[in-house]
């Protein structure tokens, strides 16, 4: 009887080993079929918890105030909190990295502008900005505009020329940092102008604003978007905007182009991006919610007073926008000779 005893023991053990290995196949193959664990019912459930958007600028600049109303109107589409990371620091890249690394689970977004698309001609990225993430959604665009201190006597772009040709290099123009937007645009204008006006770098478009505000720098060309309520209070005078037609916001200012700069046309865009690998479900729903957004009167109406205007691209159509715009801003790098420090 004993010698019995150790094969009938083995034989229980393979059989209750068969018995489980099939009922956890059966639990399997049961979940992969279930309506509940279905991705269409995983992007129905998105988001379960507040979404982070690193805006990678320090806030009072453009991307900041654009990015808060996105992030307020995404809310409550979403019914989860957006909540707004500013990640200021090396024109963009500190903000920017972070989201490279982040969890590619919906839950990290990227608020981006023009300077996502110059900072690969300007700097070693610590990122791939093609392999690393993937487009989301266009938000919107605005002009630059031309604005100095009321404690500069001129009133025109011509007498700005004139100016600053009489005193080479005894001009300064604020920017947000080497590569942002407002170096990239001021660079573009001093090339055309064919002037000599030194660039100020500032950690953000805020600290950059006031500097001109406070009469310490001189010129600013920045976001209209930006710019816009110190104008309307006086405290910056504006010469030109840098669209190629002059902005309904503004319509008594020419644009830079007919005002003594021919051609020069320098516009900010505003988009979201995700972490690479982010689930396409998730991206199809965000893409749906922030194109909705762009639709409302209410956020028509918003755009309109903060003089921007609401471009709706596919998430491929962005990806390609965002190409173009790298290339266009390497070619101003390259010709104007600018360094990152």
């Amino acid at each position: 009887m004993k010698s019995f005893l150790p094969r009938i023991l083995r034989r229980l053990s393979r059989h209750n080993a068969r018995v489980i290995m099939g009922a956890v196949a059966m639990l399997c193959g049961a979940l992969a079929v279930s309506p509940a664990f279905s991705p269409a019912v995983a992007a129905d459930a998105y988001p379960v918890r507040p979404i982070r958007l690193i805006i990678p600028f320090p806030p009072g600049g453009s991307n900041d105030v654009v990015g808060r109303v996105i992030a307020q109107q995404l809310s409550e589409r979403l019914g989860q909190q957006v909540v707004v990371d500013n990640r200021g620091g090396a024109g963009g890249l500190i903000g920017t990295e972070q989201a490279a690394k982040a969890e590619p689970d919906g839950y990290t977004l990227l608020f981006i502008s023009s300077a996502f698309a110059a900072n690969g001609s300007l700097y070693k990225l610590p990122y791939d900005p093609v392999k690393a993430f993937v487009p989301v959604a266009m938000i919107a665009a605005g002009p630059n505009v031309l604005a100095v201190s009321p404690k500069l006597q001129i009133n025109s772009v011509k007498e700005l020329i004139a100016l600053a040709k009489s005193k080479p290099g005894a001009l300064n123009y604020a920017s947000a940092g080497i590569g942002s937007f407002q170096h990239l645009g001021s660079a573009l204008f001093v090339n055309m102008a064919n002037v000599d006006i030194v660039n100020v770098p500032f950690k953000g478009g805020g600290p950059a604003m006031a500097d001109v505000v406070a009469g310490n720098t001189q010129i600013m060309l920045s976001s209209l978007v930006q710019t816009l309520p110190l104008i309307k209070s006086g405290r910056l005078k504006a010469l030109a905007v840098g669209g190629l037609k002059r902005s309904p916001t503004l319509p008594d200012v020419p644009t830079i182009s007919e005002a003594g700069v021919p051609g020069y046309e320098a516009v900010n865009w505003w988009g979201i991006i995700a972490p690479a690998a982010t689930p396409q479900a998730v991206r199809d729903r965000l893409y749906k919610e922030l194109t909705a957004i762009q639709k409302t009167p209410e956020m028509i109406k918003r755009f309109e007073a903060e003089a921007v205007e609401a471009v709706q691209m596919t998430p491929a159509e962005f990806g390609r926008y965002i190409e173009q715009e790298a290339e266009k801003w390497a070619r101003v790098v390259k010709e104007a000779g600018i360094k990152a420090q």
